[in-house]
Protein backbone atom coordinates (compact mmCIF):
# COMPACT_ATOMS: atom_id res chain seq x y z
CA UNK A 1 0.00 0.00 0.00
CA UNK A 2 2.84 2.39 0.81
CA UNK A 3 4.38 1.79 -2.60
CA UNK A 4 1.04 2.43 -4.33
CA UNK A 5 0.95 5.74 -2.51
CA UNK A 6 4.41 6.52 -3.88
CA UNK A 7 3.24 5.68 -7.41
CA UNK A 8 0.26 7.99 -7.03
CA UNK A 9 2.66 10.69 -5.91
CA UNK A 10 4.79 10.07 -8.99
CA UNK A 11 1.73 10.47 -11.16
CA UNK A 12 0.24 13.59 -9.59
CA UNK A 13 3.09 15.67 -8.25
CA UNK A 14 5.64 15.58 -11.05
CA UNK A 15 3.79 17.99 -13.32
CA UNK A 16 2.80 20.23 -10.43
CA UNK A 17 6.38 20.47 -9.25
CA UNK A 18 7.56 21.54 -12.68
CA UNK A 19 5.42 24.65 -12.70
CA UNK A 20 7.14 28.01 -12.66
CA UNK A 21 6.41 30.77 -10.21
CA UNK A 22 7.32 34.42 -9.94
CA UNK A 23 10.38 33.55 -7.91
CA UNK A 24 11.78 31.28 -10.60
CA UNK A 25 11.09 27.69 -11.66
CA UNK A 26 10.59 25.03 -9.06
CA UNK A 27 12.54 21.78 -9.16
CA UNK A 28 11.03 18.55 -7.94
CA UNK A 29 13.37 16.48 -5.78
CA UNK A 30 13.50 12.68 -5.48
CA UNK A 31 15.91 11.07 -3.03
CA UNK A 32 17.26 7.60 -2.22
CA UNK A 33 19.64 7.17 0.70
CA UNK A 34 22.13 4.39 1.32
CA UNK A 35 20.61 3.70 4.75
CA UNK A 36 17.21 3.10 3.04
CA UNK A 37 15.37 5.69 5.09
CA UNK A 38 14.44 7.34 1.77
CA UNK A 39 13.65 5.15 -1.25
CA UNK A 40 12.75 7.17 -4.34
CA UNK A 41 11.17 9.58 -1.88
CA UNK A 42 9.49 12.79 -3.01
CA UNK A 43 11.20 15.53 -1.01
CA UNK A 44 10.17 19.20 -0.65
CA UNK A 45 10.51 21.17 -3.87
CA UNK A 46 13.34 23.67 -4.21
CA UNK A 47 13.17 26.94 -6.13
CA UNK A 48 15.65 28.57 -8.44
CA UNK A 49 16.75 32.01 -7.28
CA UNK A 50 19.29 34.61 -8.43
CA UNK A 51 22.84 33.36 -8.02
CA UNK A 52 24.27 34.27 -4.64
CA UNK A 53 27.79 35.64 -4.38
CA UNK A 54 29.36 32.91 -2.30
CA UNK A 55 31.62 29.94 -2.87
CA UNK A 56 29.16 27.03 -2.80
CA UNK A 57 30.15 24.17 -5.11
CA UNK A 58 28.02 24.45 -8.25
CA UNK A 59 27.02 22.04 -11.01
CA UNK A 60 26.70 24.38 -13.99
CA UNK A 61 24.14 23.30 -16.61
CA UNK A 62 24.89 24.28 -20.21
CA UNK A 63 21.95 23.57 -22.52
CA UNK A 64 23.93 24.80 -25.52
CA UNK A 65 26.25 21.80 -25.20
CA UNK A 66 24.33 18.72 -26.41
CA UNK A 67 25.51 15.15 -26.72
CA UNK A 68 23.93 11.78 -27.48
CA UNK A 69 20.20 11.19 -27.85
CA UNK A 70 18.95 8.72 -25.27
CA UNK A 71 17.15 5.44 -25.90
CA UNK A 72 16.65 4.88 -22.20
CA UNK A 73 17.30 2.71 -19.17
CA UNK A 74 16.20 -0.79 -18.27
CA UNK A 75 17.10 -4.43 -17.69
CA UNK A 76 17.06 -7.76 -19.50
CA UNK A 77 13.90 -9.84 -19.72
CA UNK A 78 15.78 -13.12 -19.47
CA UNK A 79 14.04 -16.50 -19.62
CA UNK A 80 14.23 -16.58 -15.81
CA UNK A 81 12.72 -13.12 -15.44
CA UNK A 82 9.91 -13.84 -17.90
CA UNK A 83 9.12 -17.22 -16.35
CA UNK A 84 8.86 -15.75 -12.86
CA UNK A 85 6.69 -12.83 -13.94
CA UNK A 86 4.42 -15.09 -16.01
CA UNK A 87 4.20 -18.06 -13.62
CA UNK A 88 4.75 -16.78 -10.08
CA UNK A 89 2.50 -13.72 -10.15
CA UNK A 90 -1.29 -13.79 -10.49
CA UNK A 91 -2.56 -11.76 -13.47
CA UNK A 92 -3.50 -8.67 -11.46
CA UNK A 93 -0.16 -8.50 -9.65
CA UNK A 94 1.72 -9.22 -12.89
CA UNK A 95 -0.05 -6.34 -14.59
CA UNK A 96 0.65 -4.08 -11.62
CA UNK A 97 4.39 -4.90 -11.62
CA UNK A 98 4.78 -4.42 -15.36
CA UNK A 99 2.92 -1.12 -15.16
CA UNK A 100 5.22 -0.02 -12.34
CA UNK A 101 8.35 -1.00 -14.28
CA UNK A 102 7.49 0.07 -17.82
CA UNK A 103 4.73 2.60 -17.29
CA UNK A 104 4.94 6.29 -16.60
CA UNK A 105 2.46 8.17 -14.42
CA UNK A 106 2.47 5.91 -12.53
CA UNK A 107 5.65 3.92 -12.98
CA UNK A 108 9.40 4.34 -13.33
CA UNK A 109 9.35 4.32 -17.13
CA UNK A 110 11.89 1.66 -18.16
CA UNK A 111 12.27 2.05 -21.92
CA UNK A 112 15.08 -0.35 -22.86
CA UNK A 113 15.33 -4.13 -22.51
CA UNK A 114 17.44 -7.04 -23.72
CA UNK A 115 16.46 -10.54 -24.79
CA UNK A 116 18.58 -13.66 -25.19
CA UNK A 117 18.52 -15.42 -28.57
CA UNK A 118 18.26 -18.92 -27.18
CA UNK A 119 19.41 -19.86 -23.72
CA UNK A 120 21.70 -18.03 -21.31
CA UNK A 121 22.70 -19.15 -17.84
CA UNK A 122 19.38 -17.63 -16.71
CA UNK A 123 17.20 -20.13 -18.57
CA UNK A 124 15.35 -23.20 -17.37
CA UNK A 125 17.17 -25.40 -19.91
CA UNK A 126 19.92 -25.10 -22.49
CA UNK A 127 18.57 -24.66 -26.00
CA UNK A 128 18.81 -22.75 -29.27
CA UNK A 129 16.07 -22.00 -31.80
CA UNK A 130 17.39 -24.74 -34.11
CA UNK A 131 18.64 -27.70 -32.08
CA UNK A 132 19.61 -30.92 -33.83
CA UNK A 133 20.67 -34.37 -32.63
CA UNK A 134 24.41 -34.73 -32.16
CA UNK A 135 26.10 -35.21 -35.53
CA UNK A 136 23.17 -33.78 -37.51
CA UNK A 137 23.09 -30.37 -39.19
CA UNK A 138 20.35 -28.11 -40.58
CA UNK A 139 21.99 -25.65 -43.00
CA UNK A 140 18.62 -24.67 -44.50
CA UNK A 141 17.17 -24.05 -40.99
CA UNK A 142 14.23 -26.34 -41.70
CA UNK A 143 13.84 -26.92 -37.96
CA UNK A 144 14.07 -23.26 -36.88
CA UNK A 145 11.39 -22.43 -34.32
CA UNK A 146 10.83 -19.85 -31.58
CA UNK A 147 8.22 -22.02 -29.84
CA UNK A 148 10.27 -22.00 -26.62
CA UNK A 149 9.70 -18.24 -26.35
CA UNK A 150 5.91 -18.45 -26.61
CA UNK A 151 5.15 -19.49 -23.04
CA UNK A 152 6.80 -16.64 -21.14
CA UNK A 153 9.26 -14.39 -22.98
CA UNK A 154 6.95 -13.22 -25.76
CA UNK A 155 3.90 -12.64 -23.51
CA UNK A 156 5.92 -10.57 -21.02
CA UNK A 157 7.63 -8.47 -23.69
CA UNK A 158 4.32 -7.97 -25.48
CA UNK A 159 2.74 -6.75 -22.25
CA UNK A 160 5.68 -4.42 -21.60
CA UNK A 161 5.40 -2.96 -25.12
CA UNK A 162 1.67 -2.48 -24.70
CA UNK A 163 2.41 -0.39 -21.62
CA UNK A 164 5.36 1.43 -23.21
CA UNK A 165 5.20 1.48 -27.03
CA UNK A 166 8.56 3.31 -27.03
CA UNK A 167 10.33 0.29 -25.49
CA UNK A 168 13.53 -0.46 -27.41
CA UNK A 169 14.40 -4.16 -27.54
CA UNK A 170 17.95 -5.46 -27.95
CA UNK A 171 18.78 -9.13 -28.50
CA UNK A 172 21.99 -11.15 -28.06
CA UNK A 173 22.84 -14.82 -28.66
CA UNK A 174 24.86 -16.65 -26.02
CA UNK A 175 25.73 -19.27 -28.65
CA UNK A 176 24.96 -20.29 -32.18
CA UNK A 177 23.17 -23.65 -32.42
CA UNK A 178 25.60 -26.39 -31.44
CA UNK A 179 25.76 -27.93 -34.90
CA UNK A 180 27.22 -24.66 -36.23
CA UNK A 181 30.19 -24.75 -33.84
CA UNK A 182 33.57 -26.40 -33.54
CA UNK A 183 32.50 -28.22 -30.36
CA UNK A 184 29.21 -29.48 -31.80
CA UNK A 185 27.67 -28.12 -28.61
CA UNK A 186 26.21 -24.97 -27.10
CA UNK A 187 29.11 -25.14 -24.63
CA UNK A 188 32.41 -23.51 -25.64
CA UNK A 189 33.86 -23.46 -29.14
CA UNK A 190 33.64 -20.99 -32.00
CA UNK A 191 31.56 -20.58 -35.15
CA UNK A 192 32.67 -22.82 -38.00
CA UNK A 193 33.42 -20.93 -41.23
CA UNK A 194 30.90 -23.03 -43.15
CA UNK A 195 28.23 -21.90 -40.68
CA UNK A 196 28.63 -18.14 -41.20
CA UNK A 197 25.82 -17.97 -43.76
CA UNK A 198 23.39 -20.19 -41.78
CA UNK A 199 24.07 -18.26 -38.57
CA UNK A 200 23.37 -14.95 -40.32
CA UNK A 201 20.10 -16.37 -41.62
CA UNK A 202 19.32 -17.73 -38.12
CA UNK A 203 19.59 -14.21 -36.69
CA UNK A 204 17.49 -12.77 -39.52
CA UNK A 205 14.75 -15.34 -38.93
CA UNK A 206 14.76 -14.60 -35.21
CA UNK A 207 14.22 -10.90 -35.91
CA UNK A 208 11.48 -11.68 -38.44
CA UNK A 209 9.70 -14.11 -36.11
CA UNK A 210 9.67 -11.73 -33.13
CA UNK A 211 8.59 -8.77 -35.26
CA UNK A 212 5.67 -10.84 -36.59
CA UNK A 213 4.54 -11.24 -32.98
CA UNK A 214 4.68 -7.55 -32.15
CA UNK A 215 8.23 -7.41 -30.77
CA UNK A 216 10.49 -5.48 -33.15
CA UNK A 217 14.19 -5.96 -32.40
CA UNK A 218 15.88 -2.57 -32.62
CA UNK A 219 19.44 -3.68 -31.82
CA UNK A 220 21.36 -6.92 -32.04
CA UNK A 221 24.83 -8.02 -31.03
CA UNK A 222 26.28 -11.05 -32.78
CA UNK A 223 27.54 -12.66 -29.56
CA UNK A 224 27.29 -12.04 -25.84
CA UNK A 225 30.77 -11.79 -24.31
CA UNK A 226 32.69 -13.11 -27.34
CA UNK A 227 35.96 -13.53 -25.40
CA UNK A 228 34.43 -15.84 -22.77
CA UNK A 229 33.76 -19.59 -23.07
CA UNK A 230 31.87 -20.69 -19.94
CA UNK A 231 32.06 -24.36 -19.06
CA UNK A 232 28.48 -24.95 -17.90
CA UNK A 233 26.18 -22.74 -20.00
CA UNK A 234 26.02 -21.55 -23.61
CA UNK A 235 28.88 -19.41 -24.87
CA UNK A 236 30.98 -18.92 -27.99
CA UNK A 237 34.35 -17.30 -28.61
CA UNK A 238 34.58 -15.05 -31.66
CA UNK A 239 37.77 -13.05 -32.15
CA UNK A 240 37.75 -9.62 -33.86
CA UNK A 241 38.80 -10.86 -37.36
CA UNK A 242 36.06 -13.49 -37.30
CA UNK A 243 33.47 -10.97 -36.10
CA UNK A 244 34.54 -8.60 -38.88
CA UNK A 245 34.26 -11.29 -41.55
CA UNK A 246 30.89 -12.51 -40.27
CA UNK A 247 29.40 -9.00 -40.19
CA UNK A 248 31.12 -7.66 -43.32
CA UNK A 249 30.56 -10.62 -45.63
CA UNK A 250 27.42 -12.26 -44.25
CA UNK A 251 25.19 -10.57 -41.67
CA UNK A 252 25.49 -6.97 -42.87
CA UNK A 253 24.85 -7.74 -46.55
CA UNK A 254 22.00 -10.11 -45.63
CA UNK A 255 20.28 -7.45 -43.52
CA UNK A 256 20.75 -4.96 -46.34
CA UNK A 257 19.29 -7.29 -49.00
CA UNK A 258 16.38 -8.30 -46.78
CA UNK A 259 15.56 -4.76 -45.66
CA UNK A 260 16.21 -5.56 -42.00
CA UNK A 261 16.46 -2.29 -40.06
CA UNK A 262 17.86 -3.83 -36.87
CA UNK A 263 21.15 -2.17 -35.95
CA UNK A 264 24.24 -4.31 -35.37
CA UNK A 265 26.41 -3.76 -32.29
CA UNK A 266 29.91 -5.12 -31.77
CA UNK A 267 31.61 -6.39 -28.62
CA UNK A 268 28.91 -6.73 -25.91
CA UNK A 269 31.65 -7.45 -23.38
CA UNK A 270 33.77 -5.81 -20.70
CA UNK A 271 35.44 -2.42 -20.42
CA UNK A 272 38.87 -4.02 -19.99
CA UNK A 273 39.42 -4.88 -23.67
CA UNK A 274 38.72 -1.76 -25.76
CA UNK A 275 41.29 -3.04 -28.27
CA UNK A 276 38.86 -5.78 -29.35
CA UNK A 277 36.10 -3.52 -30.75
CA UNK A 278 38.79 -1.18 -32.06
CA UNK A 279 40.32 -4.06 -34.01
CA UNK A 280 36.94 -5.15 -35.37
CA UNK A 281 36.09 -1.59 -36.41
CA UNK A 282 39.43 -1.26 -38.19
CA UNK A 283 37.97 -3.52 -40.89
CA UNK A 284 36.63 -1.06 -43.47
CA UNK A 285 34.01 -3.49 -44.82
CA UNK A 286 32.58 -4.61 -41.48
CA UNK A 287 32.61 -1.08 -40.12
CA UNK A 288 30.00 0.00 -42.68
CA UNK A 289 27.45 -2.34 -41.11
CA UNK A 290 28.20 -1.70 -37.42
CA UNK A 291 26.03 0.92 -35.74
CA UNK A 292 27.75 0.91 -32.36
CA UNK A 293 29.60 -0.81 -29.55
CA UNK A 294 28.08 -2.46 -26.46
CA UNK A 295 29.77 -2.74 -23.06
CA UNK A 296 29.61 -4.76 -19.81
CA UNK A 297 30.89 -3.86 -16.34
CA UNK A 298 32.71 -6.98 -15.13
CA UNK A 299 36.24 -5.81 -15.91
CA UNK A 300 38.02 -2.53 -16.55
CA UNK A 301 36.78 1.03 -16.17
CA UNK A 302 33.91 2.93 -17.76
CA UNK A 303 36.40 5.34 -19.39
CA UNK A 304 37.01 2.65 -22.05
CA UNK A 305 33.73 3.70 -23.67
CA UNK A 306 35.11 7.15 -24.44
CA UNK A 307 38.35 5.68 -25.81
CA UNK A 308 36.45 3.78 -28.49
CA UNK A 309 33.97 6.60 -29.07
CA UNK A 310 36.78 9.09 -29.63
CA UNK A 311 38.30 6.77 -32.24
CA UNK A 312 34.92 6.21 -33.95
CA UNK A 313 32.62 9.12 -33.09
CA UNK A 314 30.17 8.04 -35.81
CA UNK A 315 29.41 4.83 -33.87
CA UNK A 316 26.88 4.73 -31.05
CA UNK A 317 27.66 3.51 -27.55
CA UNK A 318 25.43 1.32 -25.39
CA UNK A 319 25.91 -0.14 -21.95
CA UNK A 320 24.21 -3.53 -22.05
CA UNK A 321 24.94 -5.64 -18.95
CA UNK A 322 25.83 -5.44 -15.28
CA UNK A 323 24.53 -7.53 -12.40
CA UNK A 324 24.56 -7.11 -8.69
CA UNK A 325 24.75 -10.11 -6.40
CA UNK A 326 25.50 -11.53 -3.00
CA UNK A 327 29.21 -10.99 -3.54
CA UNK A 328 28.46 -7.32 -2.85
CA UNK A 329 25.78 -7.27 -0.12
CA UNK A 330 25.90 -3.58 0.90
CA UNK A 331 22.85 -1.66 -0.36
CA UNK A 332 24.65 1.66 0.13
CA UNK A 333 27.83 0.65 -1.70
CA UNK A 334 25.88 -0.88 -4.57
CA UNK A 335 23.56 2.11 -4.96
CA UNK A 336 26.51 4.50 -5.08
CA UNK A 337 28.64 2.36 -7.41
CA UNK A 338 25.86 1.72 -9.90
CA UNK A 339 24.76 5.33 -10.02
CA UNK A 340 28.33 6.61 -10.26
CA UNK A 341 29.49 4.16 -12.93
CA UNK A 342 26.41 3.12 -14.89
CA UNK A 343 23.83 5.89 -14.68
CA UNK A 344 26.38 8.74 -14.63
CA UNK A 345 29.67 7.27 -15.87
CA UNK A 346 28.24 5.28 -18.78
CA UNK A 347 26.09 8.15 -20.06
CA UNK A 348 28.93 10.64 -19.69
CA UNK A 349 30.83 8.02 -21.70
CA UNK A 350 28.34 8.39 -24.57
CA UNK A 351 25.95 5.52 -23.78
CA UNK A 352 22.58 6.05 -25.46
CA UNK A 353 21.09 3.32 -23.30
CA UNK A 354 21.91 1.59 -20.02
CA UNK A 355 20.84 -1.98 -19.27
CA UNK A 356 21.24 -4.04 -16.15
CA UNK A 357 21.05 -7.83 -16.25
CA UNK A 358 18.05 -9.82 -14.95
CA UNK A 359 14.90 -7.75 -14.54
CA UNK A 360 13.61 -10.25 -11.96
CA UNK A 361 15.01 -13.25 -10.07
CA UNK A 362 13.66 -15.31 -7.21
CA UNK A 363 14.85 -15.58 -3.61
CA UNK A 364 17.34 -18.29 -4.66
CA UNK A 365 18.95 -16.08 -7.36
CA UNK A 366 17.31 -18.04 -10.14
CA UNK A 367 16.01 -19.95 -11.86
CA UNK A 368 19.27 -20.58 -13.69
CA UNK A 369 21.12 -23.38 -15.46
CA UNK A 370 24.83 -23.07 -14.74
CA UNK A 371 26.63 -19.76 -14.51
CA UNK A 372 25.96 -17.23 -11.77
CA UNK A 373 24.53 -18.74 -8.60
CA UNK A 374 24.26 -15.55 -6.55
CA UNK A 375 23.17 -12.84 -9.00
CA UNK A 376 20.49 -10.36 -7.94
CA UNK A 377 17.63 -9.13 -10.10
CA UNK A 378 16.39 -5.57 -10.33
CA UNK A 379 13.45 -6.93 -8.37
CA UNK A 380 13.17 -10.17 -6.41
CA UNK A 381 9.98 -12.20 -6.77
CA UNK A 382 9.38 -14.70 -3.97
CA UNK A 383 8.61 -17.96 -5.76
CA UNK A 384 6.11 -19.08 -3.11
CA UNK A 385 4.23 -15.93 -2.14
CA UNK A 386 4.81 -13.69 -5.14
CA UNK A 387 6.01 -10.90 -2.85
CA UNK A 388 8.16 -8.34 -4.65
CA UNK A 389 11.33 -6.76 -3.27
CA UNK A 390 12.77 -3.71 -5.03
CA UNK A 391 16.55 -3.90 -4.91
CA UNK A 392 19.23 -1.22 -5.15
CA UNK A 393 19.38 -1.77 -8.92
CA UNK A 394 15.73 -0.71 -9.12
CA UNK A 395 16.38 2.59 -7.40
CA UNK A 396 19.54 3.36 -9.40
CA UNK A 397 17.62 2.85 -12.64
CA UNK A 398 14.52 4.70 -11.46
CA UNK A 399 16.47 7.86 -10.63
CA UNK A 400 17.18 8.11 -14.37
CA UNK A 401 14.36 6.29 -16.16
CA UNK A 402 11.57 8.15 -14.37
CA UNK A 403 12.88 11.55 -15.48
CA UNK A 404 14.89 10.96 -18.69
CA UNK A 405 12.58 9.92 -21.48
CA UNK A 406 13.44 8.36 -24.87
CA UNK A 407 14.63 11.11 -27.20
CA UNK A 408 16.18 13.15 -24.39
CA UNK A 409 19.64 14.63 -24.94
CA UNK A 410 22.48 14.62 -22.51
CA UNK A 411 23.46 18.26 -21.99
CA UNK A 412 26.52 19.98 -20.63
CA UNK A 413 27.09 19.89 -16.89
CA UNK A 414 30.25 20.63 -14.96
CA UNK A 415 31.84 17.96 -12.77
CA UNK A 416 34.82 17.69 -10.48
CA UNK A 417 33.13 18.58 -7.18
CA UNK A 418 34.71 16.53 -4.40
CA UNK A 419 32.43 13.67 -3.39
CA UNK A 420 29.78 14.44 -6.02
CA UNK A 421 29.23 12.97 -9.48
CA UNK A 422 26.45 14.16 -11.78
CA UNK A 423 24.94 14.09 -15.26
CA UNK A 424 22.21 16.23 -16.85
CA UNK A 425 19.60 15.70 -19.57
CA UNK A 426 16.93 17.69 -21.43
CA UNK A 427 13.75 15.93 -22.59
CA UNK A 428 12.75 16.58 -26.18
CA UNK A 429 9.00 16.59 -25.67
CA UNK A 430 8.59 19.35 -23.09
CA UNK A 431 12.09 20.76 -22.57
CA UNK A 432 12.21 19.63 -18.94
CA UNK A 433 15.64 19.12 -17.42
CA UNK A 434 16.89 16.45 -15.04
CA UNK A 435 20.17 16.33 -13.15
CA UNK A 436 21.16 13.15 -11.30
CA UNK A 437 23.65 13.54 -8.47
CA UNK A 438 25.33 10.89 -6.33
CA UNK A 439 27.19 11.65 -3.10
CA UNK A 440 30.01 9.14 -2.81
CA UNK A 441 31.24 10.61 0.48
CA UNK A 442 30.47 9.44 4.02
CA UNK A 443 29.21 12.93 4.95
CA UNK A 444 26.46 15.14 3.55
CA UNK A 445 27.36 17.64 0.82
CA UNK A 446 25.86 21.02 0.06
CA UNK A 447 25.84 22.06 -3.58
CA UNK A 448 24.03 24.24 -6.09
CA UNK A 449 22.75 23.65 -9.62
CA UNK A 450 23.31 26.68 -11.80
CA UNK A 451 21.04 27.20 -14.82
CA UNK A 452 20.00 30.20 -16.94
CA UNK A 453 21.46 32.77 -14.57
CA UNK A 454 19.81 31.25 -11.51
CA UNK A 455 20.68 28.50 -9.09
CA UNK A 456 19.02 26.09 -6.74
CA UNK A 457 20.65 24.76 -3.57
CA UNK A 458 20.43 21.34 -2.02
CA UNK A 459 22.08 19.34 0.75
CA UNK A 460 22.42 15.68 -0.21
CA UNK A 461 22.86 13.12 2.58
CA UNK A 462 25.89 10.85 2.73
CA UNK A 463 25.90 7.93 0.27
CA UNK A 464 22.73 9.09 -1.43
CA UNK A 465 21.31 9.74 -4.90
CA UNK A 466 19.08 12.66 -5.82
CA UNK A 467 17.31 13.66 -9.00
CA UNK A 468 16.21 17.26 -9.51
CA UNK A 469 13.90 18.01 -12.44
CA UNK A 470 12.42 21.27 -13.70
CA UNK A 471 11.38 23.27 -16.73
Amino acid sequence: MAFRTLLRALATSFVVGLACSRGGPTAVVWLTTGDRTRLLSREPDVRFAPVAQDSIATIAIDEAATYQEMVGFGAAITDASAWLIQNRLPPARRAELLQELFGRNPGVGLSFTRLTIGASDFSLSQYSYDDMPHGKTDPDLAHFSIDSARAAVLPVVQQARAINPHLTVMASPWSAPGWMKTTGSLIKGTLRPDAYAPFAEYLRRYIEAFAARGVPIGLISIQNEPHFEPGDYPGMRIEPPARARFVGEFLGPLFQRAGVGTQILDWDHNWNEPQSPLQMLSDSVARRYVAGVAWHCYGGEVTAQSVVHDAHPDKDTYFTECSGGNWAPSFSDNLVWMTQNLIIGATRGWARGVLLWNLALDEHHGPHTGGCGDCRGVVTIDSASGAITRNEEYYALAHASRFVRPGARRIGSSSGIEGLESVAFRNSDDGSKAVIVVNTAAVERRFAVGWAGRSVRYTIPARAVVTLSWR
